[in-house]
């Protein structure tokens, strides 16, 4: 497996529209785990989310998260950040329809965009980042 990998050393896999999974912490310190569609851009991780979403209750009382982005397929790439986020409500509707377009394409990801109401974007930039893959290792079992 190869480690110490940054994000640019994975390829394509963050364009990828692979859903992420968020780790928010409720009040008593225990994890919430929530599938969640990303988008990576200028070195970070945005999600979207509803303004009453637990997701969002939950970073504004406590703002550390994990996110994790990984293929259940050979080679088995991933990254996980953690760190602090920041809440922002500016740009959302943009947000919305970019990732929603990556997700959907087009035409459905506008439409998807037009029917979904407001959000909070959750922006986390990696303070503690580990990427992996496993290419080295699937090439040991090619013909």
């Amino acid at each position: 497996m190869r480690k110490n990998l940054e994000v640019a050393d994975l390829g394509d896999l963050v364009e990828l529209p692979l859903a992420a999974v968020l780790a928010t912490y409720r009040s008593d310190g225990t994890v919430l785990l929530s599938p969640v569609w990303h988008e990576y851009r200028d070195g970070g991780f945005t999600v979207v989310v509803y303004e009453d979403d637990i997701k969002a209750r939950h970073l504004r009382r406590d703002p550390r998260a994990v996110l994790v982005v990984a293929e259940a397929l050979p080679p088995f790439r991933g990254v996980e950040v953690s760190g602090t986020v920041h809440l922002r409500s500016d740009g959302v509707r943009d947000a919305i329809e970019r990732i929603a377009v990556r997700y959907l394409g087009a035409q459905r990801g506008r439409a998807y965009a037009e029917a979904t109401g407001g959000g909070v974007i959750v922006r986390l930039e990696p303070g503690r980042l580990r990427a992996w893959d496993f290419q080295d290792d699937m090439a040991a079992f090619d013909g």
